[in-house]
């Protein structure tokens, strides 16, 4: 195992911690473990991405990794979801008009879907459904355009986030119904 190995496999770990964190309603974000671990796990994640891109891997999980950033920034000071709307539309479409730059195939596509989907849900108000679709879905599609790329780490870590997010969505879904 090499050490860019390693700082991806660290990075993930924090993540998929996170994603498994309960969300506890009612606390400040700044106050949430879940969203200290999203936010952490999101700077190590960008190193594993920057590392990976120096040793001839792909360039769009570094943009992933700062729109997650840019996101995880927007969570913890609990902006209304009209500014987070407004500064990861721009933030989003910046990313996606570069990645439509270096367009690389129809795997890009898949690519730019699941970063607004991570982007939205990351900002988006803890514990609603809202937030959980956002996650659920972007993560599915990084996971698919992680496959398609051969970056393991990504693609597993996206599809547990999917999967944590997933149950989220459907307790959510449940707890609405009754």
């Amino acid at each position: 195992m090499d050490y860019i190995f390693l700082t991806g496999l660290a990075g993930s770990l924090v993540l998929v911690t996170g994603a498994a964190w309960p969300e506890q309603k009612g606390k400040k974000a700044i106050h949430s473990v879940k969203n200290w671990l999203l936010g952490l796990g999101a700077v190590v994640m960008c190193t594993y991405a920057t590392l990976g891109y120096l040793a001839g891997g792909p360039i769009f999980f570094i943009f992933l990794q700062a729109f997650v950033i840019i996101a995880s920034i927007l969570m913890m000071m609990e902006t209304s979801d009209i500014l987070d709307t407004a500064v990861l539309t721009i933030s989003g479409l910046a990313f996606i008009v570069w990645s439509l730059f270096l367009f690389e195939g129809y795997n890009t596509v898949f690519f730019i879907l699941g970063l607004t989907g991570i982007g939205l849900g990351y900002a988006f108000e803890m514990g609603t459904i809202r937030r959980s679709l956002a996650l659920t879905a972007g993560s599915a599609l990084i996971a698919l355009f992680s496959y398609i790329e051969a970056s393991w780490i990504f693609f597993w870590l996206n599809v547990f986030f999917a999967i944590f997010s997933g149950y989220y969505l459907i307790k959510g879904l449940l707890a609405k119904k009754k």
